[in-house]
This record gives C-alpha cells, structure tokens and sequence, in this order.
C-alpha cells in the first residue's frame, strides 16, 4: 500500500516519497536520524554516478554499526534505494543508490547530508 507523501510543512527536506511506507507519524523522527548522521559523521558527500551518490563518514566503528542499521531500517519502507557500506583502507563509505524513478528522492538526500556535513558538501 502506498502511502500519501509527507504533508507540506512537515520536516522532510524533499527526500519523503509517497513510495515510503514508514508511518507518516515515524517519518520526521527517521529524518532526523539521517540529520544526526550526516552532521555527525559524514565528512564529504560525492557524485557516484546515476543514480548514486557517496556519503564519506569519519572511520569510526559505531559510526559504521549507526549508519548499517539505519540503511537496514530505511530499505525497509524505501525499497527504491540500495545502500552498500565499505570500510577499507581506514575509510568508511555509505554509498547510496535508487531507481530511476526515485533519483530526485537521492538528489535530495544528497543534498541535505551536504548542508548538514561538516565539510558543507564541498568534495
């Protein structure tokens, strides 16, 4: 069942597709989530390709542990996106995808971990 996108004026930052079917109610507190993580964790957002994009987080164990099981939950509602998580060589990367027909639902969210890291998305 799909349900209806979030309602405008509630915090969503443009990345809440009606293809979501996380509660409308848990939505804002899932957003806030990823928020945490980006401005906690992410040190640089890059293009990966269509339909990708790579958040690099600070090589952290729990940071690696935080970000696997939010990117479990969300492909549970979400499963438009993909989500691959690669620590090697002291660097952790989350990198993120979906389908064609949810690419601005990735733009989105690349652009909000880029307003939220510390690097402010610069590469």
């Amino acid at each position: 069942m799909e349900l209806p996108p979030v309602p405008a004026g509630q915090d969503d930052h443009g990345w809440v597709p009606g293809a979501c079917t996380l509660p409308t109610v848990e939505r804002p507190l899932r957003v806030a989530e990823f928020d945490a993580l980006f401005a906690e964790a992410v040190t640089a957002v890059e293009a990966a390709g269509p339909g990708r994009v790579r958040l690099v987080l600070r090589p952290d164990p729990e940071v690696a542990g935080r970000a696997a099981e939010l990117a479990a939950r969300e492909t549970g509602c979400c499963s438009f996106f993909t989500f691959t998580l690669t620590a090697a060589g002291g660097a952790l990367v989350l990198q993120a995808g979906a389908d064609e027909r949810h690419t601005e639902v990735l733009d989105a969210l690349a652009a909000r971990a880029g307003e939220l890291s510390a690097s402010g998305g610069r590469p």
